[in-house]
Formats: structure tokens, sequence, C-alpha cells
């Protein structure tokens, strides 16, 4: 089967395509997997800003950002040799997309993620939001 995984992008993509939220419903391919430093790029903090992006964020499966989690993301960076160009936030999307054999990750900048993603042993794919 496949994970599902959301960045930023992908996050706020689904909020402004609500069909595309019912098409990954009907194929099964829901709840999405949202890496929690990925609600530090979508969240303010403010309750009535964000109301309805945590209404997406309750569909979701968040996950924590674990040690192993993080040593796979800079592992990941560093063989892509742009370290210093790649977010880490993004290289943390690609490693928990990493622990599915196979990954769609919904993104509005498919370069960066497909950069870290070759460094992966999984099947990972793009989608554009």
């Amino acid at each position: 089967m496949t994970a599902v995984i959301l960045d930023s992008g992908g996050v706020t993509g689904l909020l402004h395509r609500p069909g595309r939220l019912q098409r990954l419903r009907g194929d099964l391919l829901w709840p999405a997997h949202v890496p929690a430093v990925v609600l530090a790029e979508v969240l303010t903090g403010d309750h009535r800003r964000d109301f309805h992006v945590n209404r997406l964020l309750k569909l979701c499966q968040i996950w924590p950002v674990t040690e192993p989690l993080a040593r796979v993301a800079a592992h990941m960076r560093t063989k892509s040799g742009r370290a210093a160009t790649l977010s880490v936030t993004d290289a943390i999307v690609v490693a928990l997309a990493g622990e599915y054999a196979k990954a769609l990750i919904l993104t509005s900048d498919p370069g960066d993620l497909a950069a870290l993603a070759a460094h992966s042993d999984a099947e990972i794919r793009f989608g554009p939001m």
C-alpha cells in the first residue's frame, strides 16, 4: 500500500483543493502522514487563523521527529551534496516517506525533495498540489 506524506505545500494545497482530498480518501490513500516539524511551517499559533489547517491536520497522522528519523534526514542531506541549501523539514518529510516501501509525497516543490529521495531505498513518488 502507498503511504501519502504531506509537506507544508501539501497541507496548504489540500486546503484549497477539497476535490483532491476526496479523491485520496476514495482511493484509500488516507489518512496522510505529516511529520510534526511541518506544523511549525503551516501554523501561526493563532487558533482563529489556523482553524482550517487544524481541521485538515485532525484528519492526518502526525508523526514525531525521532532521533533515528533525524539521523536519516541528515544523512540524505549530506549525500545529496546540497546540505547547505536543502531544508531540514524537506529532509525529514523524505525520511518519513522512506519508512514505507511505497510513498507519495504531495508537495508544491518536488525538485528539492527528489534530490533527497534519490538517497532512499523506498519507492517515492511526488504528486502536485
